[in-house]
């Protein structure tokens, strides 16, 4: 009579306790189901008009006291949000301008920034007509909407650097403190590069913040809301703070102290 090795009987088991037939394999645990989603879980897809509703709408006045609680909450990461993105576009700069609209803008800190992190702040040299150039300024625009942490300057490369040749454009200088921390030359021009790219490069040398909520989970600028304060201004955002932070000298972004007839070539010693 044939033995089935895999049948689960009395016989087997005597057979297995002899050491005739292999043991069995233990059957894998059934992996566990996922946690239930928390409260905060369920409500962190709405956004706070629609939160306003379903409070209204509760069943009871617990789970009203509830939603309007985590409301209020999100309306106050919003506004700290909403101060903190004081960028959003591209700034056009000129060579006369750009130690305090780069360097020096470097340096400044969000207000509740206790470490003195400083802002990223990228630069980006360009040509018109060259299609690399195009098509990257096209992705530094997306980007400074994407991230309006940081701040996103743009300058004609020979307006910047006298005599820069076409070879070398774009350029994407990364400050962060006052120093240059990352510097791409001819970017693109050995194959067509896609946003996702420059992204990373730029995100890995700490130029960028990762936005704290997707954007369509954010208040509406226009949403009328009696919990916010009416001295929060929308337009603030979009301002640069460098020009109100010049009072102090900066140091050179190569750290020593020199002339004045030096200083003013000092921020444009660029690895060409």
């Amino acid at each position: 009579m044939a033995v089935n090795p895999n049948e689960d009987t009395e016989f087997n088991d005597i057979l297995r306790k002899h050491g005739i037939l292999p043991a069995r394999e233990s059957t894998p645990p059934s992996p566990s189901p996922p946690p239930s989603p928390t409260f905060d879980d369920l409500l962190n897809d709405f956004t706070p008009s629609e939160l306003r509703e379903l409070s209204e709408d509760a069943r009871d006045d617990e789970t009203e006291r509830a939603i309007a609680a985590y409301r209020l909450q999100r309306l106050a990461e919003d506004r700290k949000a909403d101060k903190r993105a004081r960028f959003g576009r591209v700034y056009p700069i000129g060579r006369d301008n750009y130690t305090r609209e780069v360097t020096e803008a470097s340096n400044i800190s969000e207000d509740d920034d206790e470490e003195g992190a400083g802002t990223g702040v990228v630069c980006f040299l360009y040509k018109d007509g060259i299609p690399r150039s195009d098509r990257a300024f096209q992705h530094i625009r997306l980007l400074a909407e994407r991230y309006p942490r940081t701040k996103f300057v743009s300058i004609v490369g020979d307006k910047c650097i006298p005599n820069l040749p076409d070879s070398r454009v774009p350029m994407i200088i990364v400050y962060k403190k006052g120093e240059i921390r990352n510097q791409i030359v001819a970017w693109g021009a050995d194959q067509e590069r896609r946003i996702e790219e420059l992204e990373a490069i730029l995100l890995v040398t700490g130029a960028l913040h990762m936005p704290e909520r997707p954007p369509g989970h954010r208040r509406k600028d226009n949403e009328s809301d009696d919990d916010e304060d009416d001295e929060d201004d929308p337009s603030s955002r979009m301002r640069s703070k460098a020009t109100s932070t010049n009072g102090k000298p900066q140091k050179n972004i190569r750290g020593g102290s020199k002339s004045k007839s030096d200083d003013s070539d000092s921020d444009f010693d660029f690895d060409l």
